[in-house]
């Protein structure tokens, strides 16, 4: 199917299903993906094999990033968050926590009602840095898709070492102020079946995210091209009885279909 990069290092603003007006913050290169994940499902397709890792320079992203936000303030339309997304992992950067203080210092001068959100799979927050510079933003939205390595390994296709354990114990050391977004869907991939949502996977899943704690959830479905075929989105009704079980944690959990 179609998938497409981001070819600009600040791109939009788009509107959100999760997050609003956003405005997105590419700390990735411009013509390849670069990320700890290969997910099947991700918009901006398979990551190219053997190419040497390039980041957007520390001081290219400031200024671009400041020139939009005035630009748009000017216009009387500032965002309702500025996003880093992009082509792969953004934590994966170098000076990312550097790049989180500008981009704070940035918003708290020329628009400072906007949120700064960071969509991130969670790979790298063992790091110290990177778990500091997290904790700085609003909204720090981390993945997990499952429960169990196993359908990780199917479903994200993480390069190198995973571990779901360890993955949610450096979760744990957010205490609490993290998202969790999970991606719900189900088809073939690889002459297997792929289906996270059976009641083995949405009770594990559960517990992983009572023993997390996060202050919100967000489970959302397959909405734009995906690079692997056969993936079918799962229905609004079902979304919306998995986050009734979130609730029932007493944890906030939003839908997106």
């Amino acid at each position: 199917m179609s998938t497409s990069l981001y070819d600009q290092v600040i791109f939009g603003p788009v509107h959100s299903r999760r997050l609003g007006l956003s405005l997105g913050v590419n700390l990735l290169p411009l013509d390849n993906k670069l990320c700890s994940f290969d997910c099947i499902y991700c918009e901006c397709g398979w990551a190219g094999r053997g190419a040497k890792p390039r980041f957007n320079d520390r001081a290219t992203v400031r200024e671009l990033l400041r020139a939009k936000l005035l630009e748009m303030t000017g216009a009387g339309t500032p965002p309702d968050v500025i996003t880093f997304a992009g082509n792969g992992e953004p934590t994966m950067h170098p000076e990312f926590g550097a790049i989180i203080d500008d981009t704070i210092a940035a918003r708290d001068e020329l628009c400072p009602k906007a949120k700064i959100s960071v969509l991130s799979n969670a790979t790298m927050i063992g790091r110290e840095e990177v778990r500091e510079a997290l904790l700085k933003v609003d909204n720090n939205i981390l993945k997990l898709d499952s429960a169990f390595d196993a359908t990780v390994r199917q479903i994200d296709l993480p390069r190198g070492d995973y571990s779901v354990a360890r993955t949610v114990e450096n979760m744990k050391r957010f205490d609490g102020r993290l998202i969790i977004q999970t991606m719900f869907l189900r088809g073939e991939y690889g002459g297997r079946t792929v289906d996270n949502t059976t009641e083995e996977e949405v009770s594990a899943w559960l517990a992983r995210i009572a023993e997390i704690a996060p202050r919100q959830v967000m489970v959302y479905t397959i909405d734009r091209d995906t690079p692997a075929e056969n993936l079918r989105k799962v229905s609004v009704p079902e979304l919306r009885a998995i986050a009734a079980r979130v609730e029932a944690l007493g944890i906030p959990c939003s839908v997106a279909g």
